[in-house]
């Protein structure tokens, strides 16, 4: 191979930072590359395994010139702007399970902060010194929990939601059965919804899942139940969410948005019962070493040839994304 030492491959990373926390892999000539820049400076055209930048959109065009490119691997678990844009010669892999522990702590506190009334304490605090108000408010123990999404970041919501003593309901997109129990099909929504305190979406966003929370979700849900949103924004109906927020009839926390970034007049900003956070479930102190460790896995598998996870197009694409158990950091 013209640039490279016999037997070696080429990984492109973003930075030095993700060099050294992946450390050596045998056979493995690593190179920083920011996919924004001009890719013809020497090593970076050998590039045949890229990993683009986290949180930060890569020039395409770029990636798709760079001659030897035969995977990208993202280091995010949505993939959305990735699949419609790397070229389909190329198999594109996503950060399946890096996220799962953030992001499922993210969903338990958006929950227990709109359940115990923790963003009207903070207001209270600022505006209304001097007065103790103490009041009676609902509890996460006893709450019916309806989760969305039964892949990774699903189960591991379930698997912190389970000591606070809830009763839980599991949807996918087909009903089974697994280690946890039963898991009920979408198609089931209308009959369950009804029955939940709290819906949280965890699925991943795709043909099916988009706009799952139309009008029609929303209106079978009980009035002063909690929809909780983790997963991509555009599994929302955004302006049927305001209309029932307006109403007060439910209450919203929202890690995900359409649109995204939310602009700065936007009424999500200023609406009743709505606690947004910024995207923040899965860019946590765990989230580097559980990338780098997946990193680590992922590179060593395609060195030395072997059959590569979490593969959602290209050539070697299953029929559905594949899932992963990520190595231990």
């Amino acid at each position: 191979m013209a640039g490279t030492e016999a037997g070696t491959v080429v990984v492109s990373l973003p930075d030095k930072r993700w060099i050294d926390l992946v450390g050596p892999i045998p056979a493995v000539r690593a190179v920083v590359w920011d996919a924004d820049s001009d890719p013809r400076r020497a090593g970076v055209l050998d590039t045949e395994f890229l990993v683009p930048p986290y949180m930060k959109r890569a020039d395409w065009s770029l990636v798709n010139s760079l001659p030897r490119l035969r995977v990208v691997q993202t280091l995010t678990a949505g993939y959305e702007d990735a699949i419609a844009n790397v070229s389909p010669k190329v198999t594109l892999c996503h950060a399946a399970g890096v996220h799962d522990a953030s992001t499922s702590e993210l969903a338990v506190g958006l929950i227990l902060a709109q359940l115990r009334g923790i963003p009207a304490a903070v207001r209270a605090s600022g505006a209304a010194r001097g007065r103790w108000q103490p009041r009676t408010l609902r509890s996460l123990a006893d709450r019916r929990v309806l989760v969305v999404g039964a892949g990774g970041l699903g189960t591991a919501i379930a698997a912190r939601l389970e000591p606070f003593e809830v009763s839980l309901t599991r949807v996918a997109s087909r009903a089974r059965d697994d280690g946890r129990g039963h898991v009920h099909a979408v198609t089931e929504l209308p009959a369950l919804l009804p029955e939940q305190d709290v819906a949280v979406l965890a699925c991943s966003l795709n043909e099916s899942t988009r706009g799952l929370a139309d009008a029609r979700f929303l209106a079978a849900m009980p009035d002063g139940s909690l929809l909780v949103n983790v997963a991509r924004g555009a599994v929302v109906d955004t302006d049927a969410l305001l209309r029932e927020l307006h109403d007060g009839r439910l209450l919203a926390a929202l890690d995900v948005v359409e649109p995204e970034p939310l602009p700065d007049a936007h009424p999500l900003w200023s609406v009743p019962g709505v606690l947004l956070t910024p995207h923040l479930g899965g860019n946590t102190s765990a989230f580097k070493p559980r990338a780098a460790a997946f990193l680590r896995d992922q590179i060593a598998r395609f060195a030395a040839g072997d059959t590569l996870r979490a593969i959602v197009a290209g050539p070697a694409a299953p029929a559905s994304p594949s899932e992963i158990a990520i190595p231990a950091p």
